[in-house]
């Protein structure tokens, strides 16, 4: 389980203050990854110290950042990273989880059940919800490991609402943010910002901060195998 000391202090070294209340649920969050993840598949990260660091603190370095707030959209949530979390964390977001694979739909109803959370868990993939009446909803979209940037945006920015972010996580991004330059445009967006941060166990983050400035043209997001094999 989590060592509640060591994550409330290494979260404060990033100015991220967590009281008892909220250590408890991601004490209670981490009891119950565990007890499922031996049934299904939800995480490869299992040390404790590693879900500390790559789960925990990554999720909530997301959730500190101001942008966060009002309506989240988590893309391709898995096991919940970073978008239970940023619930856990900001009780008063509300929170949208899209996740396709049915066993992690109901790993995240049964986990917010367990940390008495309101979400909306959707069963969609990102590309049908934006073609849906999840289209432009959201104040902010977030991913996180879910795919290189230039499919990210594509994904993600149709959600969004103009005047909302779209806030990629990413390990080292110049390479995909440059590559990602035109499918911004196309889609609406504009680049704002890049904030780095190095993880207690030294590993790079980054938070690509992506602002929605006009509506998406009705031509996207394509189909997925469109997405994954032409990349704007």
């Amino acid at each position: 389980m989590l060592e509640i000391t060591r994550l409330e202090q290494n979260a404060a070294e990033y100015g991220i203050q967590l009281d008892s209340a909220t250590l408890a649920k991601l004490d209670l969050y981490t009891q119950t990854l565990v007890e499922w993840n031996q049934k299904i598949n939800l995480t490869a990260i299992t040390e404790p110290q590693d879900m500390e660091n790559k789960h925990f603190i990554d999720s909530l370095l997301l959730a500190n950042q101001p942008e966060i707030a009002g309506k989240l959209v988590d893309v391709g949530s898995g096991a919940g990273f970073p978008g239970m979390v940023a619930k856990v964390y900001k009780p008063q977001l509300q929170v949208t989880l899209i996740e396709p694979t049915g066993k992690r739909v109901r790993f995240l109803e049964e986990l917010a059940s367990q940390l008495g959370l309101t979400v909306e868990v959707l069963k969609e993939r990102a590309e049908e919800a934006a073609r849906k009446q999840w289209r432009e909803k959201f104040d902010v979209a977030t991913a996180r490991a879910v795919a290189a940037l230039p499919v990210l945006c594509e994904y993600c920015l149709p959600l969004v609402k103009v005047g909302g972010w779209f806030v990629a996580m990413k390990g080292e991004a110049a390479e995909e943010l440059a590559a990602a330059t035109a499918a911004i445009e196309k889609l609406g967006g504009k680049f704002e910002q890049q904030r780095t941060f190095t993880l207690p166990d030294g590993s790079a983050r980054s938070l690509v901060l992506i602002r929605k400035t006009k509506a998406t043209p009705p031509l996207y997001p394509r189909n997925g195998g469109t997405i994954a094999k032409r990349p704007l």
